[in-house]
């Protein structure tokens, strides 16, 4: 490996240990819940199976080459293959995080607004920021039919839920995969928290987030 590639490895070993301790630090997993994922030119860091995000170490952070196979670090999240997906399927994608975020989880039990788009639009960070997030219906974690579905849909949105498990978000990096994932649970908080509940955005203000900033609804 060059000195520049060390480097970057090195960097993105730290922002997912950073990123980590900002979700823990903010509730949005706990225990060993949670995952968090970036990619390399020759292959992706993970974060190891069994881990909690507040106290993670970088050199412990799973390195898989391009083939899938574990070439250090501690043993992968076992969600390694729903990462993967994202992507062999999305060159755009930088970063994916996957937490156990409280108000989300508790959308799917009382039940979400549509399965293909589990919020309406409330806000306008929402509507740029995260997007429409579809629902997987429940299976075990880890199960190779969620990586399966998450295949289908990761050149279309910018996340899934899981039903019961949590927010799987990806985007250009770590970084901006956690802030969407963020936006998303603040909204699910919002949702739940009110009564009467809010009218969405009107189609005339989705319009304009679509012209004005690029937004995809």
């Amino acid at each position: 490996m060059s000195a520049e590639n060390q480097r970057t490895e090195n960097t993105l070993r730290e922002e997912i240990c950073d990123i980590g301790r900002l979700l823990y630090g903010r509730g949005y997993t706990v225990g060993s819940a949670g995952n968090i994922s970036a990619r390399l030119d020759d292959g992706w860091l993970i974060t190891p199976t069994d881990a909690c995000l507040g106290r993670l170490d970088p050199t412990e952070i799973a390195k898989v080459n391009l083939a899938g196979e574990w070439v250090s670090g501690s043993k992968p999240s076992k969600t390694l293959a729903l990462h993967r997906e994202v992507y062999d399927r999305n060159p755009g994608v930088g970063g994916v995080v996957h937490t156990h975020s409280t108000h989300l989880v508790a959308l799917t039990l009382a039940g979400v607004w549509q399965e293909d788009n589990i919020l309406p639009p409330l806000t306008p960070y929402q509507v740029m920021k995260v997007g429409q997030i579809p629902l997987i219906g429940y299976e075990r974690p880890g199960s190779p039919k969620v990586a399966q579905r998450v295949a289908q849909l990761a050149n279309s949105v910018r996340g899934v839920m899981l039903e019961r498990l949590g927010p799987v978000m990806w985007e250009s990096s770590v970084a901006k995969a956690a802030y969407a994932l963020e936006e998303l649970e603040e909204t699910a908080r919002l949702w739940l928290m009110s009564n009467p509940k809010p009218a969405p955005l009107d189609p005339a203000a989705l319009e304009e987030l679509r012209e004005v900033f690029g937004a995809k609804w």
